[in-house]
């Protein structure tokens, strides 16, 4: 189970969320829809990774368009999308799938892909 800091909270794919708290969703070529909200990512931001403020852009295209996907070791319904920032560098978005939709865990800038089966490309 994640921690979540007081006064945020989990939205799951499933949820009903007001329009107006998405800050984006995004298809994956695995063919589920990642949703994040305004206040999820105001606690990646703040708490998690501060480093990836303003780089929402960068996140839904790494889920949109991975250079590679792999499947968690722990959970198998999660997934490790990544796509190149520079030489050495990678952008991984952590995104789980509940039936036909799913939603972000957590993303972070890496130095390396990590173990677990690559499920995309093939």
């Amino acid at each position: 189970m994640l921690a979540v800091p007081d006064g945020y909270r989990l939205m799951y794919a499933g949820d009903k969320v007001n329009e107006e708290e998405i800050l984006f969703e995004a298809l994956t070529p695995l063919g589920f829809w990642v949703r994040v909200t305004r206040g999820y990512w105001a606690l990646i931001v703040t708490v998690k990774y501060p480093v990836m403020a303003g780089r929402e852009a960068d996140v839904r295209e790494t889920l949109e368009n991975p250079v590679e996907i792999r499947l968690s070791r722990s959970d198998p319904s999660v997934y490790l999308f990544y796509r190149p920032e520079r030489s050495g560098r990678w952008v991984c978005a952590v995104a789980k799938r509940l039936n036909h939709g799913g939603f972000l865990i957590t993303t972070y800038p890496t130095d390396a892909i990590k173990e677990g089966v690559q499920v995309w490309p093939r």
